[in-house]
């Protein structure tokens, strides 16, 4: 048999493959969150600086997190096929390469967290033994067939059919292999299915439902609605693989500057006095006009409740929160105290929170961006000074209090769209989390601010719906909104990025108007 270099590079491309997919199902057969890919991916978000990041939101959304897996898997197939292709002059030289790769991935695994345990780098040692295994028996026949080529006179000796069979033999069943692994490790990973079974079984105390809020609404269609469902709400968050936390399994410790050190456990929290509240929640990655943003009903736990069992020594500033994928962010211990309602949500619009959006508890504080504040997966709280802590991004360039700026925006009309000439309405949402919204105006062409008419939903926590009515002429026009606070300060035109802390200027819309 004539071997090629393609049958070389499939030999390696089958044993990767196959390495892979024995890792996934060790991972999932431990119930270790992060198989290698995984870890190699949360790795490479982990260390992108803040403005490659924030570039790669803009351009992918909520797609950046399976391009990152993509690309990771493409080079993989690259790098097996230029093993297979290594072996077929030396041993060494792809046992070092796979060895390179196994070493990537278990430090991946490992040195986030600092755990040190080995049973979470147990999948890249059962996925490089496979490699090798893998290798060597599908290597053995094209090793043969050239051997025996080498050793014939007849220049055109083809091999036997023997070791023709014995290498598609072998390809095949590792490709099958490969398939069934992944199949099984699909099958064992039962831990989501069996945490979704106890979130439909879980029984909250003190959790009521959502009910509208008298005068929240202005009564415009197509205007953003008052309640974002759970499945609207975005996401934006560091982690490939969601934490799956069972809540009898769940707790959280509360250490640091404090004269007492506390865990508390699920049933605990539980257990309680509920707190609960219309809050919206913004991401500093939202631009101006932007969707990344939501309302819900949350209802949780006070954390000043918390905080005043475990004793808060002088001289603290902030609580360090860890969530359970390693994600952290250091909240200003003055905002988890004051009168705004920081909780441990439990619930979000009268149901158990969605495992994507931090099941069994996560944090929510009324006025701060997400990236300080809003920790899903909570499992961890350190008192501390700002001194002594960092989170997540605020090495990457991000701001170190996260305060949510004042904005509003445009929805009805829509970009772009075909209104009649005459009075025409215009509705939307703004929001000046707790501290309120006093007014909105809108401006056509440039021309002067005409008042709207604010909804009143009787909170300051949350965004308001608004709309207003101008005369407005046939032909091209943009209209542009700014809002005022209930302290009387104007919603700024200058315009800024969404880096350090968040976006600011006006939000503005082009649209026609036909008599």
């Amino acid at each position: 048999m004539k071997t090629t270099r393609g049958a070389w590079a499939l030999a390696g491309v089958l044993a990767g493959a196959a390495g892979l997919a024995t890792s996934y199902v060790t991972a999932n057969v431990l119930s270790i969150r992060q198989s290698p890919v995984v870890a190699i991916a949360e790795d490479i978000i982990r260390l992108t600086p803040g403005d490659v990041a924030e570039t790669a939101i803009d351009v992918l959304g909520h797609a950046d997190k399976p391009v990152l897996i993509a690309g990771i898997m493409v080079f993989l197939v690259l790098m097996f096929a230029v093993v297979g292709l290594l072996a077929r002059r030396t041993w060494w030289a792809p046992t070092l390469v796979f060895l390179a790769l196994a070493l990537v991935g278990g430090l991946a695994v490992l040195l986030p967290k600092g755990s040190g345990n080995a049973t979470d780098a147990l999948p890249v040692a059962v996925g490089f033994v496979t490699w090798l295994i893998g290798l060597s028996v599908l290597v053995a026949p094209l090793r043969k067939a050239e051997d025996a080529g080498a050793a014939s006179d007849d220049p055109a000796y083809d091999g036997d059919d023997a070791t023709r069979r014995g290498f598609l033999i072998g390809a095949g069943v590792m490709a099958g292999s490969i398939g069934v692994l992944t199949v099984v490790g699909r099958l064992v990973g039962a831990g989501r299915r069996e945490v979704e079974r106890l979130r439909n079984l879980l029984r909250l105390t003190g959790v009521t439902q959502p009910e509208l809020p008298p005068g929240a609404l202005v009564g415009v269609d197509d205007v953003t609605p008052w309640m974002t469902k759970a499945d609207d709400f975005y996401r934006i968050d560091t982690t490939i693989a969601t934490p799956v936390i069972d809540p009898t399994e769940w707790s959280l410790r509360i250490h640091g500057m404090v004269d007492r050190e506390v865990v508390i456990t699920f049933d605990e929290l539980n257990e309680l006095e509920k707190t609960e509240a219309w809050v919206t929640l913004n991401c500093v990655s939202n631009p101006v006009g932007g969707n990344l943003i939501g309302n819900a009903w949350w209802s949780g736990v006070r954390v000043a409740t918390l905080l005043e069992r475990v004793g808060v020594q002088a001289g603290a500033e902030a609580v360090l929160q860890t969530s359970d994928d390693g994600w952290t962010c250091v909240t200003p211990l003055e905002v988890l105290t004051d009168d705004r309602n920081a909780m441990l949500a439990v619930a979000m619009n009268g149901d158990p929170l969605p495992i994507e959006h931090g099941f069994p508890v996560r944090t929510l504080v009324p006025g701060l961006y997400g990236y300080v504040s809003a920790t899903k997966w909570v499992v961890d709280f350190e008192v501390t000074r700002f001194a002594d802590a960092q989170g997540y991004w605020t090495p990457k360039g991000w701001g170190e209090r996260g305060p949510v700026k004042m904005s509003s925006r445009i929805d009805v009309p829509g970009s772009g769209d075909s209104v009649d000439a005459g009075e025409v309405v215009f509705a939307g949402i703004a929001w000046a989390q707790h501290t309120g919204i006093a007014t909105v105006e809108v401006a056509i062409d440039g021309g002067a601010w005409q008042e709207g008419v604010v909804a009143h939903p009787g909170t300051d926590d949350t965004w308001v719906q608004w709309r207003a009515v101008a005369d407005v002429e046939p032909g091209d026009h943009v209209v542009r909104v700014r809002a005022t606070d209930k302290d009387g300060l104007v919603q700024t035109g200058t315009v800024a990025d969404v880096l350090p802390d968040g976006a600011t200027g006006w939000h503005g819309i082009d649209f026609s108007a036909s008599s």
